[in-house]
């Protein structure tokens, strides 16, 4: 990279105020977005399939988790293809993919438990690619002094997709039956694939729009990604704590969003008592928060970048934030008397968990900034581990216990551990070039 890691200003030239670079991450925004809502409309689904279909807690925490299966099996391969293929046309088969499977859902569900169960782990391969492929596209096209932003703002899509699929299946699912929720997101989908081919370009150089003003900024701070970035160096990365700490903290990030994706619906409907309708809004809640603490804490964490902090301080200070707020109001919201004091804990408790994307996500284009998509595979990869084994755990959890207690001590304990590894072991200097 042409700039210090510790403090990157960003050039007198800004170009645009909403250049070609700003359309490319609203894109891949309401893609992100797009695939919440296909990823978590079975959270609120689920609830009325259960009874329709005769689930216990343990086999709907299987199907939850099937997902995640898939998601992670396809992980190590979708870094390697957006590496060698380019973010637009992987993201774009994904997003067309993943919807097909959403449409499929229903049929898969009423046809056999094993058929349903593949459809999932199917969709958790498509939707695979979408952070890969969105870190590579990010990697050509923002400049280091707007890197956070960017990177939160492509991650608020989850908290966004999150509320409009939970209050969205809400919805469908109480005037038109649960197949509906599945209908209706997978059709979108298929829309968003044609916007998405007609104008995402991988580079700069590929698309005519952008003028040279923004080829400028775009090519401030950026390693040559014109060039070929050679095989990763698996052995330099892996060698070394940082790295460690990634991947450690994107696993305990990932445990409290994956608990949070999977269960919120079903712990306002059981253990608060609420109604299927009211149990979506109240889990969309917390998504606002944690929408408006995202985008927040990328603002804050570009603005101390301009003014001479040290990236890793801010990294540090936002991951802190993002896991050490969500362990304390899951502690808090366990002994919750109301939907109303449970759902303050909880918009607290996702709210703050909104900083880690300011911390470890663009941290994974710090380290590596010529082997983005590879990295953000293998990281996803283990962070996905908790959607496969904790969303499941949590059915078996809440079955044996009879509550959600146990599960919210657990998430809380996983919070508290990867904030320590990364406060004390994270940087944001490249390992490889």
């Amino acid at each position: 990279m042409t700039q210090s890691a510790s403090a990157s200003p960003g050039p007198a030239d800004h170009g645009p105020w909403f250049g070609v670079r700003h359309s490319i991450v609203l894109l891949c925004f309401v893609a992100v977005v797009v695939g919440y809502t296909d990823r978590v409309n079975i959270s609120v689904a689920s609830v009325a399939m259960r009874d329709a279909l005769g689930w216990s807690q343990t086999t709907k925490g299987i199907v939850l988790s099937a997902f995640f299966f898939g998601y992670m099996l396809f992980l190590p391969v979708a870094g390697w293809l957006a590496t060698r293929i380019g973010g637009r046309r992987l993201l774009g088969a994904s997003i067309l993919a993943w919807s097909v499977f959403t449409l499929l859902t229903p049929l898969a569900a009423e046809t056999s438990l094993t058929l349903l169960i593949a459809a999932r782990v199917a969709m958790g391969m498509a939707e695979a690619s979408m952070f890969p492929a969105a870190f590579q596209l990010c990697s050509h096209w923002i400049p280091l002094h707007e890197r956070t932003s960017a990177v939160v703002r492509i991650l608020s899509g989850v908290a966004i997709g999150t509320v409009i699929g939970l209050v969205g299946s809400g919805w469908l699912v109480s005037h038109f039956d649960w197949p509906s929720a599945f209908y209706f997101f997978g059709l979108v989908g298929i829309v968003l694939t044609a916007g998405w081919f007609a104008w995402v370009r991988d580079t700069p150089a590929e698309s005519r729009q952008v003028g040279e003003a923004e080829r400028r900024v775009i090519a401030s701070g950026q390693p040559a990604a014109a060039e070929d970035p050679g095989p990763v160096p698996w052995r330099l990365l892996l060698s070394k704590p940082a790295m460690w700490a990634l991947l450690i903290t994107h696993f305990a990030a990932n445990w409290v969003l994956y608990f949070a994706l999977a269960w919120l619906p079903s712990y306002f409907r059981d253990a608060q008592g609420l109604s299927i309708t009211n149990a979506g809004l109240f889990s969309a809640a917390p998504w606002v928060a944690a929408a408006i603490v995202t985008n927040l804490a990328g603002v804050v964490s570009d603005h101390f970048i301009r003014r001479g902090v040290a990236v890793v301080t801010m990294r540090k200070v936002m991951q802190s934030i993002g896991l050490l707020g969500p362990a304390v109001f899951l502690l808090l919201a366990r002994d919750a008397s109301s939907p109303d004091m449970a759902l303050v804990l909880l918009c607290c408790a996702v709210g703050t968990l909104g900083c880690t994307w300011a911390g470890y996500a663009p941290n994974i284009i710090d380290v590596a900034p010529r082997h983005t998509a590879a990295v953000a595979g293998v990281s996803n990869s283990l962070g996905t581990l908790p959607g496969v084994v904790g969303v499941a755990l949590m059915g078996w959890l809440v079955d044996v216990t009879g509550t959600y207690a146990a599960g919210f001590l657990l998430t809380a304990s996983v919070a508290i551990v990867g904030a320590v590894v990364f406060i004390i072991f994270g940087r944001s200097d490249p390992i490889a070039r």
